[in-house]
């Protein structure tokens, strides 16, 4: 929940605690909050919202915090207020089951609502939500071309050029302080770019897990690592398995 702590508190101007990266040609800028900004289109990218996730567990008669949707769109909201983007983009599993976007409060939706005032918004369809969102503004796709870049849910095998995808929730984990320490990250090689997940209660998988084997040149391959506060980048080279 530290995303949202610093989303409550951080200041407009996230220059000094972002990191910047170049994928395909084109500049981003991937902000602590766990969002990706491309500054010279004004888009705004999020990735594995799961939305209702708390509600999707009740259903099936697990019980979770069921605060996890108005913490995840508190964050959303710095973020959006933070870059004031043209163009929103969220990347799949937007809800965390088919029923989350028919069944979400109208608290929720007004919020979302307030948020999407003046700006395009795009919902890429995950596999957790396939059918797309209900009542919402904007558009739902499978998959979009933006800004000389592939926007879409799950990352495709073998040579993506432009590619900036979530699904697999990276993480990554380095000794500091004679600790090691586990974060979300953004991950990019510079030709390709996997996305955090957003939502404030979702996990994430090691950079080295099988499922990431072969999406990146592990060379080139940065984690921009999601501080309590400032973005990390570290060389996949020096991080611990």
């Amino acid at each position: 929940m530290h995303r949202l702590a610093h989303a409550l508190s951080a200041p407009a101007d996230s220059t000094a605690v972002s990191a910047r990266a170049i994928v395909h040609g084109v500049e981003a800028v991937c902000d602590p909050l766990g969002s990706l900004y491309l500054p010279e289109t004004r888009t705004l990218v999020v990735s594995d919202l799961h939305l209702e996730k708390g509600s999707a567990f009740a259903r099936r008669g697990m019980m979770l915090p069921p605060y996890d949707t108005l913490a995840t769109l508190r964050v959303l909201e710095a973020a959006i207020t933070r870059h004031d983007p043209r163009l929103i983009i969220s990347l799949g599993d937007n809800f965390h089951d088919r029923v989350g976007s028919a069944a979400m409060p109208d608290t929720f939706r007004h919020m979302i609502a307030a948020m999407a005032m003046g700006r395009e918004w795009v919902w890429i369809n995950g596999n957790h939500d396939p059918d797309g969102t209900c009542g919402l503004p904007g558009i739902s796709l499978d998959e979009f071309r933006h800004a000389g870049l592939t926007f879409r849910h799950e990352p495709s095998r073998g040579e993506a050029s432009g590619e900036v995808a979530g699904h697999l929730h990276p993480a990554a984990t380095v000794v500091r302080r004679e600790k090691s320490v586990r974060r979300a990250c953004f991950a990019t090689d510079g030709t390709r770019l996997l996305m955090p997940a957003f939502g404030v209660t979702t996990g994430g998988l090691d950079l080295r897990h099988r499922a990431m084997s072969g999406l990146f040149d592990r060379a080139k391959l940065v984690a921009h690592m999601l501080g309590r506060d400032r973005i990390y980048s570290v060389r996949f080279t020096n991080l611990i398995a």
